[in-house]
């Protein structure tokens, strides 16, 4: 898979928490009948990476991919639980050779987080084109996107942090932004009481949210 290639099939992305693999299938059921159909899956939870595979397992027609790697070893554990591309807070000199080599060995494309100009620009030179803009909010949200399409039109950014419902499609209706990450589609709270059919309301919100959006420069 290419950067281009997750981008053309995700739109908003549904960030997820869980706790037990118990939750693996059912959530994985509800995202994709809500017409999602990239998941990011995080390393927050001591059974995140057993709970992706379980998942991959249940819904193989999904994308699944790892976030908050932070470390290589974070990366080799989501490539062998079979991670289809990989997303990190930071861009880290430890990380570079190792998001690097899940590529060029793998084709497991990666979404390094920045937060700054600087950042974004060193990031490109490394070659990654598609990067997570985050914490997003908190970073400078819209405005500061608006004001990177200017400088460095050629990159795409997947914002993430602090996005709800009502702020996505703002963020999905400019030139640079190929995606949204948010939490609030399958919260911690609706998965830790099963509450499927909410979740699938959500993504169904979500997957409209995304096909739906008109880009304004």
């Amino acid at each position: 898979m290419t950067i281009d290639e997750l981008f053309s099939a995700a739109s908003i992305i549904p960030v997820l928490t869980v706790n037990n693999r118990t939750d693996a299938a059912p959530l994985a059921d509800a995202l994709a009948s809500g017409g999602l159909r990239v998941i990011e899956m995080t390393l927050r939870s001591s059974d995140a990476l057993s709970i992706l595979a379980d998942m991959k397992a249940a819904r193989p027609d999904l994308i699944i991919g790892m976030g908050t790697v932070r470390t290589p070893g974070d990366v080799e554990g989501a490539i062998d639980a079979g991670a289809d591309f990989l997303v990190s807070p930071g861009l880290t000199p430890a990380l570079i050779p190792a998001l690097t080599t899940a590529w060029q060995s793998a084709g497991i494309p990666s979404l390094p987080g920045i937060a700054t100009v600087s950042e974004a620009m060193s990031a490109c030179e490394l070659g990654f084109t598609g990067l997570k803009f985050f914490p997003a909010e908190p970073a400078g949200g819209l405005s500061y996107l608006k004001a990177l399409y200017g400088p460095l039109p050629d990159l795409r950014f997947c914002p993430t942090g602090g996005i709800s419902a009502e702020r996505a499609p703002d963020y999905l209706s400019l030139p640079n932004v190929s995606c949204v990450g948010g939490s609030w589609i399958a919260p911690t709270g609706l998965i830790e009481t099963a509450d499927w059919q909410a979740i699938s309301v959500n993504a169904q919100t979500a997957s409209a949210l995304g096909s739906s959006q008109t880009k304004t420069v």
